[in-house]
């Protein structure tokens, strides 16, 4: 299994198999991964002391900042979030308060926890729905109670319950015929729950949205469970008898404290766009609510505590990883003291033609393999020649170097544009073997390369 025990040159190698180049963002990040693990190896007195290295990526948007972020935190298994800093506002102002991406980074966190615990019960689980199921197909019959039997409320009540003997074989029979799938187009009566609670909803300044869901929380457990009868498949009632005895097998206040362990320790918050809160010298205006998320954003990134509906957590060792374009401005820009806490820059290459090619071809969920695959649903075996790929890369980079640069992105547009028609005509196509040569690229997209104002609204 993949974790954070990997050596630097081992997580660049992992990221190499889904980013091309950009190798000095990749060696910044994968040192700031490891260093996660060595604190967790020095001696307690300091552990605390060290602080995470944040990170502020420059570079043109394309070039694969988020993604590094991403398959880090898959990497890690740590609780990964993507903000945009400019959803937030300075308080007062209406908008998000910076507070609520820790909230939201423990609600993921929540989730894959729970995840993990629900993999380590299932096998309970689906024993304990198995023989729920087979109650529901052969209802155990119940004995009368017996007149000489009564000894007392507590004796009736133990023998009414007592399960009569029944033939083991009829059971034993279901069972079989269940396990080989051959009572899959059959009905049973089942009770299933559902939670009825009424809408509430707050209209209010940043800083209170979360009060929402803690009303709904509240309410719900006001209100009892409503159930009711439905008649459903078999696999359905055995997926929906192992989903609630999965849920009666986690223990939800272990699940909590692992969660907020994991934020704390492990936790990763990508923070996009930071460039468009930088800039200063106005104190009028936009400006001025800029200013004022940076000074918001800056107890957070710096380390306080949090609220949260699952309690407090602590954002010390939270590893926040920032990217921006910086083209009307400067990483020197935000205010001095978030520049201390971003004490790593590390800028992003624009892409080269040559990296086009490899984007398209090399990484694991390459675009070509992508569009091979979705094909081939449709029974069609699609091939690219070589000159074909070397055509599409040559055709992006020239239309990101005359029209807006997005990088890698351009590759999305183009590929739709050369595919439309067969993507349209496949489900119909008579023929299955399609080729993408060079002169076919040429042919559908040259005219739009060529004239700039329609490849500005097109590609």
């Amino acid at each position: 299994m993949v974790n954070n025990y990997l050596t630097p040159r081992e997580i660049v190698s992992e990221l190499d198999k889904y980013i091309v180049g950009q190798d000095a963002a990749k060696r910044t990040v994968a040192i700031a991964l490891r260093n996660r693990w060595r604190r967790q190896q020095v001696p307690e007195p300091i552990r605390d002391e060290i602080a995470p290295k944040n990170i502020i990526m420059i570079g043109p948007t394309g070039v694969g900042k988020t993604e590094i972020s991403r398959r880090l935190a898959r990497l890690a298994q740590s609780p990964f979030l993507k903000v945009e800093v400019t959803k937030f506002t300075e308080v007062g102002y209406v908008g998000r308060d910076v507070e609520s991406m820790i909230r939201d980074l423990t609600e993921l966190a929540i989730n894959m926890v729970k995840g993990e615990e629900k993999q380590k019960v299932l096998n309970k689980a689906r024993e304990i729905a198995e023989e729920r199921l087979l109650d529901l197909l052969l209802p155990p019959k119940t004995e009368p109670a017996k007149p000489e039997d009564s000894g007392g409320p507590e004796k009736i009540l133990e023998v009414v319950r007592k399960p009569a003997s029944e033939p083991l074989s009829t059971r034993e029979k279901l069972r079989s015929l269940f396990r080989e799938g051959r009572l899959e187009d059959r009905f049973v009566d089942m009770e299933v729950s559902q939670r009825v609670v009424p809408m509430v909803e707050i209209f209010s300044s940043a800083g209170m949205e979360e009060m929402d869901f803690n009303l709904k929380d509240m309410f719900g457990n006001l209100f009892p469970k409503k159930t009711k009868r439905r008649k459903v498949k078999v696999p359905e009632a055995f997926d929906l008898l192992v989903q609630e005895e999965s849920q009666r097998l986690i223990d939800m206040d272990k699940v909590t404290e692992e969660a907020i362990r994991k934020v704390e320790q492990a936790g990763i918050i990508f923070l996009d766009e930071i460039d468009k809160i930088a800039g200063r010298g106005s104190s009028h205006g936009p400006d001025v609510s800029r200013e004022g998320v940076q000074r918001d954003l800056l107890p957070i990134v710096e380390g306080s505590t949090v609220t949260t509906k699952y309690g407090m957590v602590k954002t010390d060792h939270i590893l926040f990883i920032a990217s921006g374009a910086f083209h009307n401005s400067k990483p020197s820009d935000l205010i001095p003291e978030l520049q201390g806490r971003f004490p790593i820059r590390v800028e992003l290459k624009s892409l080269t033609q040559e990296d086009f090619i490899r984007i398209l071809t090399e990484p694991q969920s390459a675009l070509i393999t992508q569009y091979v695959e979705l094909m081939k649903t449709e029974g069609i075996t699609l091939t690219f020649l070589p000159e074909a790929v070397a055509e599409i890369a040559r055709i992006a980079f020239n239309v990101n170097l005359r029209t807006e640069n997005i990088g890698a992105r351009r590759l999305h547009t183009i590929m739709e544009r050369l595919l439309e028609d067969l993507s349209f005509e496949a489900p119909d196509q008579v023929e299955k073997e399609q080729t993408i040569t060079a002169e076919e690229v040429r042919k559908k997209l040259s005219s739009i390369e060529e004239n700039e104002d329609l490849s500005r609204y097109i590609l």
